[in-house]
């Protein structure tokens, strides 16, 4: 079962690498995870010190939000991640793109 995860994160980075101008949507990346993940991961998680964060860069954000996805067994698209993690990029990580 520790492949698919693997296999999400393999597909969000390959999809992130493919598609460098596709434009994520914060918005509705928000509402995906107001809707879906905000009932148990609560904001105060993404507000830690930076040097306590899992996350370096956007493409390993990317990566988080699909093993969590996945460990959680959401049926989000690839899209749906990556607005996702857009939103959260935006609002609490700001990373360079």
């Amino acid at each position: 079962m520790r492949a698919r995860p693997l296999r999400i994160a393999a597909a969000v980075l390959l999809s992130a690498a493919a598609l460098p101008g596709a434009a994520q949507d914060a918005a509705r990346g928000r509402q995906l995870y107001e809707t879906h993940c905000g009932g148990c991961h609560y904001e105060r998680v993404h507000q830690r010190e930076r040097s306590r964060w899992q996350v370096s860069s956007l493409a390993s954000l990317r990566v988080e939000v699909a093993r969590w996805a996945a460990q959680l067994k959401r049926p989000f698209t690839l899209e749906d991640l990556d607005d996702i993690a857009e939103y959260l990029n935006r609002s609490h990580y700001k990373l360079e793109q």
